[in-house]
């Protein structure tokens, strides 16, 4: 067996209707992409049967995979907007 066979041998396919593996869906994590939606948008995985969301979602959980906050994550959606009416006026 060679070197290039053994990689193949070694990828693990999260996605078999796209062919993603888990180190793509690793590599989209990394890149930003915190959710499956996001992973689906990145590469199509989960898109087609969905048999692999629950795959994709739990490598989102692990591995130290930490999720990115997105600004003003916490905070109330209108909490800044009496103070702009008050501007505005």
């Amino acid at each position: 067996m060679t070197n290039e066979s053994r990689r193949e041998v070694r990828r693990l396919f999260v996605c078999n209707c796209f062919g993603v593996t888990e180190a793509q869906v690793k590599k989209h994590a990394a890149d930003g992409a915190c959710t499956p939606r996001q992973i689906a948008s990145a590469c199509k995985a989960g898109t087609d049967c969905g048999s692999c969301v629950r795959r994709i979602q739990a490598l989102l959980g692990r591995d130290g995979l930490q999720r990115r906050e997105r600004p003003g994550q916490g905070a109330p959606a209108l909490a800044e907007v009496p103070e702009r009416l008050e501007e505005a006026a």
